[in-house]
């Protein structure tokens, strides 16, 4: 018995020590920013607008959101940007009629202002996901960018005037532009995943491409057309084909340039009920799983992006491990007797993840601020209490994605948009350019 409670607890140290050192790689990655002053200022958009002259496919691939389209359409094609500039195509499979009405409605009634670069495409084949409507789409549009915004989005009517002066200005042809989740008290969970976004795009994502390894995100991103085709488009079996496709173009060496402005970012909602924030969860890990799988990342050229790509795309699994390992540390506290610096050592990864909960609330403020909120006093209460079942949560989709991806379970869950974030306004746009 004491051969085995000293194998267990050696486990435990050699655990600990591993979950500490990942712990502590995650808050330099959170604070990436934060800490290097040119690259908070390299993330910032042109402070001055060049004038327009690349061209845009807007690509908006919907399923069921007959209660977000027609404000999205609308917020595109008012951007401050001229209109024969731009062309928009809302891509839906053929039975989805309910959503291909509204958006058939909304381009009927902007046809009388002369707004005439609206259009639906469909598709009747398999797979029903988002990557196979993207794929449709790239193969139905002409115009020199290509981007995509998911069908409840609220862009910024300048963003592509952001976008087209970096591209010119700098040469690149990939762009990820910042994108913030805002209902932050609508539930218990909402504030700490609007957290991670505001974490993940304001600062991870400029390490990412910093190494040239960057699993790009869904929406808000912009592919010169020419780099999209050489990538072969999207892998339609793919549960993150965003990531997927992000990681394949960095293997090409195509740079990768990320914007994050709070005044520009893409305004989006956390999902509305804890059922369908699992089910999204699980599908972004069963992704990573599958791009993990794939190998695409081998074909990076270092060996360090190689590092980054593996530890990235298999966080799930740390995930899964992270939870698990808090509930049996919290048990050993008070079931085993272990020498003072044991009982420390096993401690270690709880401590850091109490120094990811006082950051996170760090970046409550610092969100609030740069979007003019004020957050009730009871936000950081219910964010500490939280914070573990939280984890938990994630530890769970976690498991559950490994569970389908192990049976070969592929299917799309689909995550519903109610436009929790359109309580609040519009910004307004910061230079606008005459419409043609």
């Amino acid at each position: 018995m004491n051969v085995l409670l000293d194998v267990f607890v050696l486990g435990s140290l050699l655990l600990s020590v591993l979950l500490t050192i990942q712990s502590a790689y995650t808050l330099y990655l959170m604070l990436y920013t934060w800490d290097r002053p040119e690259a908070h200022q390299k993330a910032k958009a042109p402070a001055q607008f060049l004038p327009a002259t690349k061209s845009f496919t807007v690509m908006l691939p919907a399923r069921h959101e007959e209660d977000v389209i027609q404000t999205t359409i609308d917020r595109v094609v008012r951007a401050n940007y001229p209109s024969h500039l731009l062309e928009v195509v809302v891509i839906c499979k053929t039975d989805d009629q309910g959503t291909i009405g509204k958006a058939d409605e909304k381009i009927a009634a902007l046809r009388p202002e002369g707004i005439d670069i609206v259009q639906v495409l469909t598709f009747a084949n398999q797979p029903t996901n988002k990557p196979h409507g993207l794929n449709v789409g790239l193969r139905a549009t002409s115009h020199e960018v290509v981007t995509i915004f998911d069908s409840e989005d609220d862009i910024h009517p300048d963003i592509f005037n952001v976008i087209n002066t970096v591209m010119l200005q700098e040469g690149v042809n990939v762009v990820q532009s910042g994108v913030q989740l805002m209902n932050y008290e609508s539930n218990w969970y909402s504030t700490l995943n609007v957290l991670e976004y505001f974490f993940w795009f304001k600062s991870r994502l400029h390490y990412h491409a910093r190494a040239g390894m960057t699993p790009l995100g869904g929406n808000t991103v912009f592919f010169a057309r020419s780099v999209l085709e050489a990538a072969g488009g999207w892998d339609e079996h793919n549960l993150t084909e965003d990531a997927d496709v992000g990681i394949r173009i960095s293997s090409m060496r195509v740079p990768v340039r990320v914007v994050y402005d709070d005044r520009y970012v893409t305004r989006e909602e956390t999902p509305p009920t804890l059922d369908h924030f699992i089910r999204q969860r699980t599908r972004w890990s069963q992704g990573f799983l599958q791009t993990l799988k794939k190998r695409e990342w081998a074909r990076l050229p270092s060996f360090e992006q190689r590092l980054l790509a593996i530890y990235t795309l298999a966080f799930p699994t740390i995930q899964a491990v992270l939870g698990l390992y808090v509930v049996i540390s919290l048990a050993t506290m008070f079931t085993i007797k272990t020498p003072v610096l044991v009982a420390i050592t096993l401690s270690l990864p709880l401590y850091l993840l109490l120094a990811h909960l006082l950051l996170a609330v760090i970046g409550l403020y610092e969100f609030s601020d740069a979007h003019h909120l004020k957050p009730s006093w009871k936000t950081p209460l219910v964010m500490t209490l939280t914070y573990l079942p939280y984890q938990w949560v994630l530890s769970y989709a976690s498991v559950r994605a490994t569970i389908r991806e192990l049976r070969g379970i592929n299917n799309w869950e689909k995550t519903a948009h109610v436009g929790a974030h359109r309580q609040d306004p519009q910004p307004v746009g910061t230079a606008a350019a005459a419409k043609a």
